[in-house]
């Protein structure tokens, strides 16, 4: 029987979108992250296919790593867009998300420094420069991890997360290739330059999202949403090619069609066909939604194939890991407690690291890789911030059920009301009044 037949690839691809379905219908009800049960499901059939021997001795990580760079990008790409479209630029809400902006880049800054100057202690042959490259994907919330897991909180803090791991994603993107440029020309472009080539691709982001909106209200052809999702890959590869800061082209365009009504005012509104461009809204949410599942499920799945269990079992490994988990959660206490006093669980333990850390640490060129460093690393703080997420997560679901039965097992008593009594007041007459 052949194993590696048409047929065959399509059970499992089946299988596994199935599975992953189930895994997240379960994850609603336990607060267990689907994508760690999706990662150690990649680890099974990792076990499954290395005791049959159906490779014949080939390298499974050589083979699938390609897979996975693609997939982590478009999964980025998705979620990101995803995440924008939900995002409602409303007047009481623009405190909340530049709350959350200013988080998540106070989070991102020093979580990077800290856990570069332990790189750089801990690590042989890692210099500051190179710990700075290397602690930035550590530093990263995986919002791929955060927003399917938060559902179940209040919504103010379910909303936070949302607008902090999204921020998270794109600002420690934008800081991986600025260090990463800086690395690999020797000197960097500088803040300058950055700054200069940021404020460019914004105003390309707004150009190219009015575009967007203005040819594709009018296409009148079925498939037109997948045309859409081509355009904005397309977009930003060009933008990546070219150095830019693409995912701003993503998040950009995800808020003005989310936002329609502030961003297209005055003489702009003119040429927006409302009916026709929520019809693109609200079919791009759709597709957003699914593609960003089917993305998701396969790149953790495959992550899992790829992963080498016995990196985590390193002493050197779990010592680095846990001091920089720790640094995590220290600088995160620090820094909620500032912003929300002492209203801050869960959040203080809701960040975990996922596909943007896989994905940015393939991104390193093999030049620039040091011997020194085990991918353990990676592998130790995904799954150890993820599994303290879930436990803050089941916690606080307690904490709440509990609160919600005393209140309903303890009702307002009520007593049986009786009107008072009025006592009639006699006046007092005046002298020379009548009787």
């Amino acid at each position: 029987m052949e194993v590696f037949s048409t047929y065959n690839a399509i059970i499992a691809a089946s299988s596994i979108l199935i599975l992953s379905f189930f895994f997240g219908e379960f994850a609603k009800k336990t607060n267990i992250p689907s994508v760690l049960m999706l990662i150690v499901l990649g680890i099974l059939i990792q076990v499954g296919v290395t005791e049959s021997n159906i490779l014949e001795g080939r390298n499974l990580e050589k083979m699938l790593l390609p897979v996975l760079k693609i997939l982590g990008t478009v999964g980025v790409i998705m979620i990101v867009l995803e995440a924008a479209l939900e995002l409602k630029l409303e007047r009481d809400k623009y405190w909340s998300i530049a709350k959350a902006l200013a988080i998540a880049l106070i989070c991102l800054l020093i979580s990077t420094y800290v856990a570069a100057l332990i790189l750089n202690f801990a690590v042989v042959g890692m210099n500051m420069k190179m710990a700075m490259l290397y602690a930035t994907p550590l530093s990263i919330l995986s919002s791929a991890i955060i927003i399917p897991s938060v559902t179940s909180l209040e919504f103010s803090k379910k909303e936070f997360h949302i607008y902090e791991s999204t921020f998270s994603d794109i600002l420690g993107i934008m800081l991986f290739y600025y260090l990463l440029g800086d690395v690999e020309s020797g000197h960097g472009s500088g803040f300058v330059g950055f700054s200069l080539t940021t404020v460019f691709t914004i105003v390309l982001a707004f150009v190219a999202s009015y575009a967007i909106i203005f040819v594709f209200q009018h296409i009148k052809s079925h498939t037109k949403l997948f045309l859409l999702i081509a355009v904005l890959l397309l977009l930003y590869a060009v933008a990546k090619t070219f150095h830019l800061s693409s995912l701003i082209i993503i998040l950009v365009f995800g808020l003005v069609i989310a936002n329609m009504g502030l961003f297209f005012r005055g003489k702009l509104g003119k040429y927006l066909v409302v009916e026709k461009a929520n019809q693109v809204y609200e079919g791009l949410h759709i597709i957003t939604l699914e593609s960003a599942f089917v993305v998701r499920t396969f790149f953790f799945v495959i992550f899992g194939i790829t992963i080498t269990l016995s990196r985590m079992l390193s002493l050197d490994v779990a010592l680095i890991s846990l001091a920089i988990i720790v640094s995590i959660y220290l600088i995160r206490w620090v820094i909620l407690s500032i912003f929300f006093g002492k209203d801050i669980m869960p959040q203080v333990f809701i960040g975990p690291r996922g596909l943007i850390t896989i994905l940015l640490f393939y991104s390193i060129p093999d030049e620039l890789m040091v011997p020194g460093f085990d991918k353990g690393i990676l592998l130790f703080v995904i799954i150890v911030t993820s599994l303290i997420m879930t436990w803050a997560l089941i916690r606080d679901k307690k904490v709440r059920s509990k609160v919600i039965r005393q209140a309903t097992s303890n009702p307002i008593e009520t007593a049986r009301w009786k009107a008072p009594s009025v006592i009639p007041v006699v006046k007092e007459k005046k002298h020379g009044e009548e009787e």
